[in-house]
């Protein structure tokens, strides 16, 4: 990029990080992580209720801007004190605490993220502070107004790393007996609807609301490292076969949706010089590793693959695959076909996967499959674009395969639905008469079934929706898309604890659920009036998928539903800036509820974040 497309201007920059996060780490790698992302979930909605915003997640370290200093010094002590309460509320003692500094100087703005001498000061003022504490820099003590009650003490100049001259650093507390501020914003709305919110108190540490993440635990998305097949022959020949098994490993997994693939290159130099894989995962932060062995003997060839767990060393999955060497190129694909079936099986999707892969015995046509689903599960105008290449594709090689009707219907259908489709009836109508076409060959195909139950229940035709999803879950009660698109027409239907209970049966069986699936999930708790639980769920999906009218709406409506009026009317805008055409009319027109009453309240709360009618 050219130096004159950079942004340069003048920032308040905070850089926060996990103190002793490797110690925190050993204690119990998975809860760490996931304690530490909460961490920084909720410092972010705190940065953002003032004005602020997260620029960088970069592990274990935070880095944000703000336009005025009083903002960025009062949201660092706000999460502070929040997480102190957060942290003695755990009953153990995995708790992460952040340091935090604070910097006034120029940065440079690159595809929406930030550099330059402003963010290194920030970063180098951050390791001055304790646990819990926050440092500043001279200018930004001097920028806070007197009105905002803060204490800043001088601890000297401090000569940083990369800095010729000394920097005046403070550190920043609260006065003693002093309230913390909320945002003006906040505040203002605060004095306005006080029956609304009740008593002030509940809402100190701007508007900050007690998490329940503890209570909805989503796993992260599952990262694994292959370690380069091992060649236990004599024969030299057959390292190029372990060497291309590895490779079609490590190609198919990257294509599929939901899955972190790590880079080869580290997990071999790990490899050549440790036996215990443990070791190597842990420290590429995956949590499983694939490593197996290819072995000559006589006329037959014998592979073995295994699946660890690099928290607990315990072996996930295992497999033996012997073989008559006549073809290593079909031995080779075959294998590597059932090794990325279970490994999908084990990490994700569950066993739809399995499901999926009987429809066809091409490898490449499997592939493609694999690789569509990856885009149209995006959910945006490029994902549908590629997907709908690929269905087509997918259709060209293998006319006979069922499952690429039943995928291009599938992108037909959600392409019409989201608007990435210009005429969206003739969409529909095509994904119907594709899907039909599949039941007059086999009426007991689950997945056409499910499909057919999605169109009808988006055309209102709410009874054979139902008929179609129940029988969909009849012939493939271990397939997890079934019971979650069963749950959208229940959603649709009015029968809200009936879909709530379906939705959790979904998510059960998989070992990462797919975006959507969180969505119909917040629905579903919002839908039966669990409304804490529903804005968990959808500030989880809106972190999934920013700038997304799927979670952008879905997050409008929590926020409104708690009368928070300041978040509503910034994801409000959000929304606006993402899709400027947008009003509620339209978008309801879209939503094929059966009851009145269940469109009314979702009209009625995204209207009142001041969407466009």
């Amino acid at each position: 990029m050219k130096l004159d497309h950079l942004s340069r201007k003048l920032a308040v920059i905070i850089h926060a990080d996990v103190v002793d996060s490797t110690a925190l780490v050993r204690q119990n790698e998975m809860l760490a992580h996931n304690r530490i992302q909460s961490a920084f979930k909720r410092f972010s909605r705190i940065i953002d209720s003032y004005g602020g915003a997260t620029r960088e997640l970069r592990g274990d370290a935070l880095v944000a801007e703000f336009e005025r200093a009083s903002d960025a010094v009062v949201a660092a002590l706000a999460f502070q004190v929040a997480n102190r309460e957060f942290n003695l509320a755990l009953g153990d003692d995995l708790r992460p605490s952040l340091r935090i500094g604070i910097s006034l100087g120029e940065v440079i703005v690159a595809d929406h993220t930030i550099t330059g001498v402003g963010v290194v000061l920030a970063q180098r003022l951050e390791q001055l502070a304790e646990a819990d504490g926050i440092i500043v820099q001279g200018s930004v003590s001097e920028s806070v107004p007197d009105r905002i009650p803060l204490e800043f003490k001088s601890i000297g100049e401090r000569k940083l790393k990369g800095f010729n001259r000394p920097v005046r650093a403070f550190s920043a507390a609260l006065q003693k007996n002093a309230e913390l501020p909320a945002p003006e914003a906040y505040s203002e709305f605060r004095a306005a609807a006080a029956d609304d919110f009740g008593d002030a108190s509940k809402h100190r540490s701007a508007g900050y609301r007690p998490s329940i993440e503890e209570l909805l635990e989503f796993p992260d998305k599952p990262a694994i490292a292959v370690i380069p097949f091992q060649n236990l022959s004599e024969d030299p020949e057959q390292e190029h076969f372990a060497e291309g098994i590895t490779e079609d490993i490590v190609a198919v997994l990257s294509g599929i949706s939901d899955l972190v693939v790590t880079d080869r290159n580290p997990a071999l130099a790990h490899a050549q010089r440790t036996l215990d894989v443990r070791e190597p995962g842990r420290e590429m932060g995956v949590g499983y590793v694939l490593e197996g062995s290819v072995q000559k003997s006589g006329g037959r060839l014998r592979i073995t693959s295994q699946l660890v767990d690099t928290q607990s060393g315990d072996h996930l999955w295992a497999e033996r695959y012997e073989r008559k060497l006549d073809d290593a190129f079909a031995i080779q694909d075959e294998i590597t076909r059932e090794i990325v079936i279970a490994l999908s099986v084990k990490l994700t999707y569950g066993e739809e996967s399995r499901t999926w892969s009987e429809y066809t015995s091409n490898f490449q046509t499997w592939k493609l499959f694999q690789r569509g689903m990856a885009e149209q599960l995006k959910f945006t105008q490029e994902g549908h674009d590629q997907a709908m290449r690929i269905a087509q594709r997918i259709r060209q090689l293998e006319p006979d395969f069922a499952m690429a009707k039943v995928f291009l219907g599938w992108v037909l259908q959600s392409g019409a639905r989201y608007g990435f489709i210009k005429d969206a009836g003739a969409a529909v109508a095509k994904a119907e008469k594709l899907v039909r076409e599949v039941l007059a060959e086999d009426d007991r195909n689950a997945d056409a079934h499910t499909l057919l139950g999605y169109i009808l229940v988006n055309r209102s035709q709410h009874d054979e929706a139902i008929a179609h999803g129940r029988l969909a879950i009849e012939l493939g009660p271990s397939v997890a898309t079934n019971h979650a698109t069963f749950a959208v027409s229940q959603f649709y239907v009015g029968e809200h604890a009936a879909s709530l209970t379906r939705m959790k049966k979904a998510i059960q069986l998989t070992s990462y659920p797919p975006d959507w699936f969180l969505a119909v999930l917040g629905d579903a708790y919002r839908s039966s009036g669990e409304l804490e639980k529903a804005r968990v769920v959808f500030e989880h999906l809106a972190l999934r998928m920013p700038r997304s009218l799927m979670s952008l709406t879905r997050l409008i409506s929590a926020y409104s539903d708690l009368g928070d009026a300041v978040r509503a009317r910034h994801a409000a805008g959000e929304l606006m800036a993402v899709s400027p055409m947008f009003c509620v009319s339209s978008y309801m027109r879209a939503m094929p509820f059966k009851l009145e009453t269940d469109r009314e309240s979702l009209s009625n709360t995204l209207l009142s974040a001041g969407l466009p009618r």
